[in-house]
């Protein structure tokens, strides 16, 4: 599988908590209707909370400020994503998905990637860590 990760950064106009809510309550339902039609198989939000961890992380390390969230989408393959933006439907829904997001994500701050997961270990699924990735 791959999985396209997107670090967002919220529109200067919008509130930390109006961004969270819009992308939770508005946009999501959206990503979720056209999961058929973009091949998406997997879908999560991550929104970065207000805890004082976060400044330590980028004062001990010299970091930027935290990203407002990520989103993680994953696709059985990058064929199977590439396929998918190809089609008369596709195309449709990732334009739709793209003019939504123009509503609240400030794109000239945010990222966007494909990657590929190499598990290390997973304590919650009982998976160990072995000295090599899985």
């Amino acid at each position: 599988m791959i999985k396209l990760v997107y670090c967002l950064r919220k529109k200067a106009n919008i509130s930390q908590e109006e961004f969270h809510r819009y992308w939770r309550e508005e946009h999501a339902p959206l990503v979720t209707s056209v999961a058929h039609e973009s091949k998406c198989i997997k879908y999560i939000q991550s929104h970065t909370i207000q805890t004082a961890l976060n400044e330590l992380f980028v004062e001990s390390r010299g970091l930027a400020e935290a990203y407002d969230g990520i989103t993680e989408c994953w696709w059985e393959s990058e064929e199977a994503l590439v396929n998918a933006t190809k089609t008369e439907g596709g195309i449709k829904v990732f334009q739709a998905m793209l003019e939504d997001e123009k509503s609240f994500i400030d794109f000239s701050q945010s990222r966007v990637f494909i990657t590929k997961e190499n598990l290390i270990f997973d304590e919650a699924l009982n998976i160990p860590y072995d000295g090599s990735p899985k």
